[in-house]
Parts: C-alpha cells; sequence; structure tokens
C-alpha cells in the first residue's frame, strides 16, 4: 500500500514538473455517443497517441428512472504491465463499448448520460477518472428494429470479435491472421469446386503443361479471384449487401455452368477452343504471342469462380466486411479480404504447379487425364445449377456422370486372363463407379431425394424417422419476426438459410439432423429465414442483424432480446455447436 502511495506521488510530481507536455485529459480522451437501436448505446473513446484507458474504469449512469442500463460488452483490449496497477488491460486510439438499455417507457427518449474513464500518459502520468455528460436520444422501438445487435464485439461472436481485432491490432498482424484464416477455409465446400476448374484449365494446355506455367496459370487464377473478394467484400461492407448472392439464380449460374460443359466437351476432343486464325495472326503480330492473353481469361475465370462459386458467409469474411461497414476503412478492410483470398488459393497454387508438371506429356495417358478433368468440369457445372435444378434432376445427372464414364473405365467388360495390376485397379474404380451411379438412378426413379442417402427410400416409415429434421417456421419479413419472437415467451434460434448456401446445407444434414442437438433445441422456438430469393424483404432481414448472407444463427431469451454475445457466422459441427447452445445459458 506504501509503494503504491509513493508512486501515486511520484507520477503527481512528474504530472506537475511537466505539465506544459502533457495533454489535458479532456483532449487526450475524447468521449462521444450515438444510438446504435431503440436498445443499445455506443460510448467511443478517441484516445490521443502516447496515452491509453484502463478497460476496468469505465462507468455509466443515467439520470432518471426511465431506462436501466445492462452490462456493458467491451472489446478485447491490450495487456500491459502498468506501474501504477500491475497487469491491466487498455486501449490505445480507440475504443467503443456498447451498453444494453432497458427501456421503462415508450417513444423516443432524451438520455443524460454520465461516462466515467481513466487513462494514463506513457511517458509516465496518470490521470484522476473523469467524468463527463453527455446526451443522447434513443429512438421509438416500434419505427427502430435493433439493427445494431449484431456488431457488438461480443466474446461468443467471432465476427465481432474479428472486427474488433481488425481495430485495434498492428497492420502485418491483421495480414497475417488473414492469410491464416484463409488458409483454414480452402478446406471449405465453397472453396473446393475452384479445384477441378483449375485442374482442367491446366489439363488443356496438354503438352504445353510446365512447372512454370502450371505455376503461372494458378497465379492468375488466384489473383483474379484474390481482387474480386476485395472489391465485392468493400461493396457488400459499405452497402450492407453480398453481391454474390444477387448472382444466385437460374440464369447466372445456367450460363456459368454453360461455360462449364463447354470446356468439358474440349477436353473429351469433340473440338478445340481457340480463336479464328485471322484474328490469331493478328494478335499474334502485334503481341508475339498468346500466353497473356490466356493470363488474362485466366485471370477473368478465377474472378468469376469467386462470385459464382463461393458465396457462402464464415466468420473472418463477416467479420472483415463488419469493420468496413462500421469504421469505413476500405483499404485495410479491402487488403484483409485481398490476403484473405491469397491464402485461400495458396492450396490451388499447388494444385497448379504438381498439375503441370504431374499431368503426362504425351501418349495416351494425356487424353486420359484430360477427360478425368472433363467429367469433374461436368460435375462442377451439375454442382452450380443444382440450387435451382429439382432434386431429381440432380441425381440423375450425377448418376450419369459416375455411370458413363464407368463404362469407359470398362467396368462391364472382362479382363484379360493376364490383366495388368493398374488394368485390375481401373477396372475396381469402374465397378464402384457404376455401383454408386445405378444406387443413385434406382434411389431417384424411388423417391429419394438425397444424394448421400440415395436408397434411403426403399427403407420406408424407419428411414423416415431417421432423416427427421428440425421444425423451423418460416419468416419472410422483419414484423413478421418481431411478431413471432415477441409471441414465443421461451427461448427463440433464428437460422438465416439459402438453397445455394453450401454451409447452410451442411448445418442442416450433419448437425441439425443430430440427436443430441435435436433435445437441446427442444425448449425453443425456431425460426428461419430463407433469403434464397436475395428479395427486398430477405434483404431487409439480414440487415436487421447486420449479416451479409447466410450462414447465420441468432439467439433470442425468453423475453424477446437477442443473446447479443451468441452467435453463429458459418458451419458449426455438433460439437461446436452443442458449446455455443450452453453458452446461452437456456440450452435443455
Amino acid at each position: 500500500m506504501t509503494m503504491r502511495i509513493l508512486l501515486f506521488l511520484f507520477s503527481l510530481l512528474i504530472s506537475l514538473a511537466h505539465a506544459d507536455e502533457f495533454l489535458d485529459p479532456s483532449v487526450a480522451f475524447k468521449p462521444s455517443v450515438r444510438a446504435l437501436d431503440s436498445q443499445t448505446i455506443e460510448v467511443s473513446y478517441e484516445i490521443a497517441k502516447g496515452y491509453y484507458l484502463y478497460r476496468d474504469k469505465f462507468r455509466f449512469a443515467v439520470d432518471g428512472d426511465t431506462v436501466t442500463l445492462g452490462t456493458a460488452i467491451y472489446p478485447k483490449g491490450k495487456e500491459k504491465n502498468d506501474d501504477n496497477f500491475g497487469k491491466v488491460e487498455v486501449y490505445y486510439k480507440s475504443v467503443a463499448i456498447r451498453v444494453p438499455v432497458e427501456r421503462n417507457a415508450s417513444g423516443p427518449l432524451a438520455l443524460n448520460l454520465k461516462v466515467t474513464g481513466q487513462g494514463c500518459a506513457d511517458a509516465g502520468v496518470c490521470y484522476p477518472p473523469q467524468t463527463q455528460l453527455l446526451s443522447v436520444t434513443l429512438p421509438d422501438p416500434v419505427t427502430t428494429p435493433n439493427s445494431a445487435a449484431s456488431s457488438a464485439a461480443g466474446e461468443g461472436d467471432e465476427s465481432g470479435m474479428i472486427a474488433a481485432t481488425l481495430k485495434n491490432a498492428g497492420f502485418w498482424a491483421i495480414l497475417a491472421f488473414f492469410f491464416v484464416a484463409g488458409l483454414g477455409l480452402s478446406l471449405t465446400p465453397c472453396v473446393f469446386p475452384m479445384i477441378p476448374i483449375l485442374s482442367g484449365i491446366i489439363a488443356g494446355q496438354g503438352h504445353k503443361a510446365s512447372h512454370a506455367r502450371g505455376f503461372a496459370l494458378s497465379l492468375a487464377y488466384v489473383l483474379g479471384m484474390a481482387v474480386t473478394y476485395a472489391a465485392a467484400g468493400i461493396a457488400a461492407g459499405m452497402t450492407g449487401t453480398l453481391i454474390s448472392s444477387a448472382l444466385q439464380n437460374a440464369w447466372v449460374l445456367g450460363g456459368f455452368a454453360l461455360v462449364f460443359v463447354v470446356l468439358s466437351f474440349s477436353m473429351f476432343g469433340f473440338y478445340e477452343l481457340q480463336l479464328p486464325t485471322a484474328l490469331q495472326s493478328k494478335l499474334s503480330e502485334e503481341s508475339g504471342h498468346l500466353q497473356g492473353g490466356r493470363g488474362i481469361g485466366v485471370f477473368l475465370m478465377g474472378a468469376l469462380s469467386a462470385l459464382i462459386v463461393g458465396p457462402c458467409v464464415a466468420a473472418p469474411l463477416a467479420g472483415a466486411l463488419l469493420y468496413i461497414g462500421q469504421t469505413g476503412d476500405a483499404i485495410l478492410g479491402g487488403t484483409a479480404l485481398f490476403v484473405m483470398a491469397l491464402g485461400m488459393g495458396a492450396p490451388l497454387i499447388a494444385v497448379g504447379v504438381a498439375g503441370g508438371s504431374l499431368l503426362p506429356k504425351t501418349g495416351p495417358w494425356m487424353e486420359g487425364v484430360k477427360k478425368t478433368f472433363g467429367v469433374l468440369l461436368l460435375a462442377t457445372a451439375v454442382w452450380l445449377v443444382s440450387p435451382v435444378m429439382p432434386p431429381v434432376a440432380t441425381m440423375l445427372a450425377l448418376a450419369l456422370l459416375l455411370i458413363v464414364p464407368a463404362i469407359y473405365l470398362h467396368a462391364l467388360d472382362p479382363l484379360p486372363p493376364y490383366a495388368k495390376g493398374w488394368q485390375r485397379f481401373w477396372k475396381g474404380i469402374g465397378i464402384v463407379m457404376l455401383l454408386t451411379g445405378a444406387a443413385l438412378l434406382i434411389g431417384a426413379l424411388s423417391g429419394s431425394r438425397d444424394p448421400l442417402q440415395p436408397l434411403a427410400g426403399l427403407r420406408g416409415t424407419a428411414a423416415a424417422a431417421e432423416a427427421k429434421h428440425l421444425p423451423f417456421e418460416r419468416v419472410v419479413s422483419v414484423a413478421e419476426l418481431d411478431a413471432k419472437v415477441a409471441a414465443a415467451r421461451k427461448p427463440v434460434m433464428l437460422d438465416f438459410y439459402a438453397d445455394w448456401c453450401v454451409s447452410c446445407k451442411e448445418m442442416e444434414k450433419f448437425t441439425f439432423a443430430d440427436r443430441s442437438i435435436q433435445a437441446q433445441l427442444a425448449g425453443y422456438t425456431l425460426l428461419q429465414a430463407d433469403v434464397t430469393a436475395n428479395s427486398a424483404d430477405d434483404k431487409a432481414l439480414l440487415a436487421r442483424f447486420g449479416l451479409f448472407g447466410p450462414p447465420g444463427i441468432i439467439f433470442f431469451d425468453p423475453k424477446g432480446r437477442e443473446i447479443r454475445s451468441v452467435r453463429v457466422v458459418g458451419f458449426q459441427d455438433v460439437a461446436q455447436f452443442a458449446k455455443t447452445l450452453q453458452k446461452t445459458g437456456i440450452a435443455g
């Protein structure tokens, strides 16, 4: 105790000796307040360079009895070994603190908010706690929805934590984080379809494929993807709408799938894709070679793939978009998205280099590899249009894609008596493909609509019991959502879904179908917003919670208030989702 008194007196002496060198506390720490919605206020501090505020010294109070302040939600700060208080958490540059408000009256409310904070200068002086009076008006809850809930940097909200990281971390640390996050996203289903696209492009080079050419083509593809992610991400952050979701319609998906069909047929040798001879000659005269043009074409293919093939939202992407929307810092947000896309594309570059070196340069093997990639491109085309096709059509298309190549692999032909090992191997692969394709064909004709369980329809009621889905009620507008949440009188889970969202279907098939998860959700009212059409009502529902697209899951307590520290953005498996439900404090 005596030591702390001495340290305080020492700091006071320093401040008196260097009074002219330190800023007035009202200049060093500038508070401001704004209403985010009818039940949330945000207190922000602008902190001068070389100064910091203590996380545990903030206090908030309000005059009158018209409202009650809830527990403040703080972003993560930086740890510091402080001379006065030991190991503490502090904020540099700026901090934004969310304060929930419980209202005791309707209509607009004018509040006088007392904010107290305490900070120090790195140079060695600490100020006493500073209390300032700020005025703010809460809007009428009837006319203003809780649109700001999503951006709270709650401990359970991964995208909010990422947005806070962007705000507080250093530039290079941010880029490193997003590159690693991109590597993780490269393992998701939204990126897998890009592998056969890129591999098919390289396989189409035939004897021209090499290490250097494979690297150049894959780099052009990944750069196209990265530039598109950055540009589309900045636009989404500024507008609140994910551009790629607008492209998930039958015409756009059908057109892009047609491109893959055309590319695949060229792999089968039906024709050669090349410019007319006269145009080739003219371009040759001007540039001397066509490699640059091909590089531009691959760049554009990467750009289109990023928009069409990977529209799902994951936590790192949502966090960057949230940061852009909150701060308007398009440069840092766009750079983070660009680096994230480079991380997503790193495995694609490895595939490109390996493809360029492993593909046979001459002989019949090269033609076999090209035909294999032709089949993969056709499979990608089917995958693209599956959201806008009847499930039975998708299953029939997949059956054909397995049965026809199986016949070419001699699945139905007898092997010669002294067949070599590779002949037997490929015949085995052909038989497996034939049986799988036959199962899909029989399943589709017998009424099954699940490609992963094509014969489930033949097992009768037992299969139907196994395939039990959560009993979601659909909501189509903000007004309908508010009415159902208010009438529920019990916990509510709101799921954002779209037919074109791969992660949404993963959640539905693997997580929501788990019996333990269904048992935990037994006491919930389950609502679902299908935003497949990306209509005005769909956009309003997403904007209500600051979401840029599915998947996203929001939780409400029995009083109809959002549990702002717990939400899901992106896919979670059974174990992760069970932990999320426990964090709500109301899981069964």
